[in-house]
Formats: C-alpha cells, sequence, structure tokens
C-alpha cells in the first residue's frame, strides 16, 4: 500500500479543476500541505460547509447559500432591467464591474444542436416567465460571441420579440486593444458599431 495514496487522489482530484493540470495540482497540494495549519486545514472546512450550503437561487440561477440570492432579493435592484447571462461565471464578471444595477437570469449554458441542448434544459421557459410576472421593461442579452451565444440569443429575442425592450452587449475593439491583434470578426463588428465622435 503506497504511503502517498490520499496525497495522489487529492492530486488526480485538484487537475480536474478548471486552469490546474498534473503538475500545478502537484505544487498547489505540496503548498497546501507546507501550510497545513494556515490553509489546508481552513480550505477543507470551507469546502465541507461551501458542500452542505450552496445552492442555485430558485429564481435566477445564481449561486449563492440561500434559495433566493442577494441580487433577487433586493428591492434596489428590481428597476425593470433584466440582464441574461450563460452561466454563473458571466454574472459574476457583471457584478465585479459594477456597472449593472439591474436583476439576472442565468441560462445554465448555450443552445447546442450537436450536443443536444434545447430551450428545455436551459432556463429559457423560466425567463418568459419572468418577464412576465415581474414587470421587466428591458432584456438585455449578455451572452458571449460565439456561434451558439449568438443562436441563442436569436432565440430568446425571437421569443420576446413585442413583449420588452431588447438590447445586447456592444461588441468590438476592447480597451487597450491594437487593431494588429485581434481577429477578423472583433475588427467587423467594432465598424458596424461605430458611433459618431
Amino acid at each position: 500500500m503506497s504511503s502517498t495514496r490520499d496525497i495522489d487522489a487529492l492530486i488526480d482530484l485538484m487537475a480536474k479543476l478548471p486552469g490546474l493540470g498534473p503538475r500545478s495540482a502537484r505544487r498547489a497540494v505540496l503548498h497546501l500541505i507546507r501550510k497545513r495549519a494556515h490553509l489546508l486545514t481552513p480550505l477543507a472546512e470551507m469546502m465541507q460547509r461551501v458542500a452542505t450550503t450552496a445552492r442555485e437561487c430558485l429564481n435566477c440561477g445564481n449561486v449563492g447559500t440561500s434559495d433566493i440570492c442577494d441580487i433577487c432579493e433586493s428591492e434596489k435592484r428590481a428597476n425593470g432591467e433584466l440582464c441574461i447571462v450563460e452561466d454563473v461565471a458571466d454574472l459574476w464578471a457583471m457584478e465585479r464591474s459594477g456597472v449593472f444595477k439591474g436583476r439576472y437570469h442565468v441560462l445554465g449554458g448555450t443552445l447546442s444542436a450537436l450536443d443536444a441542448v434545447g430551450p428545455q434544459e436551459l432556463r429559457i421557459p423560466r425567463l418568459i416567465d419572468r418577464v412576465e410576472s415581474e414587470g421587466i421593461a428591458e432584456v438585455i442579452l449578455a451572452l458571449n460571441a460565439t456561434i451558439d451565444g449568438q443562436t441563442t440569443a436569436h432565440y430568446i429575442a425571437d421569443q420576446l420579440e413585442g413583449r420588452v425592450k431588447l438590447s445586447s452587449l456592444a461588441q468590438g475593439v476592447p480597451i487597450g486593444g491594437e487593431l494588429d491583434y485581434l481577429d477578423d470578426g472583433t475588427i467587423t463588428a467594432a465598424m458596424r458599431a461605430r458611433k459618431q465622435i
């Protein structure tokens, strides 16, 4: 029996995390072991706590520790704006920017015929219910600029046409971006969305 069996198992589990391969996982585990009292033990305790308390918001799909997240609970956020995102990471990115003060709806992915992901596998029916029941005035489609993201945006726009104002995030040249490093699609989107100075 190997004396490192549990450690090897931990490395294998860590290597399954996004952004970590076997080598990075090994370094992370060794660092955690060296800092056992300050890192490993508190991390293990917090992971156990989150494993038992984390849940998806029943309203929007955000992740928190209660059935309805803080954003959905906040009356200040009930301004009639609903931002549609693919996943929780996108919601958190929008929140980090601090630019959006409305509520969100997490789809849980995008439509994909190849992966057999249709509207029922996503939270699109719940989205339509929310638009009708929450007095939503504007739906902002903040989906990724991929083929599946744009297909999903068009599907949602078709479903909500005539019920609510629809908008999407602008696309084009990022702040600090240099034209020479941009792909053709980004340059095309930037040219089409140009504005008068």
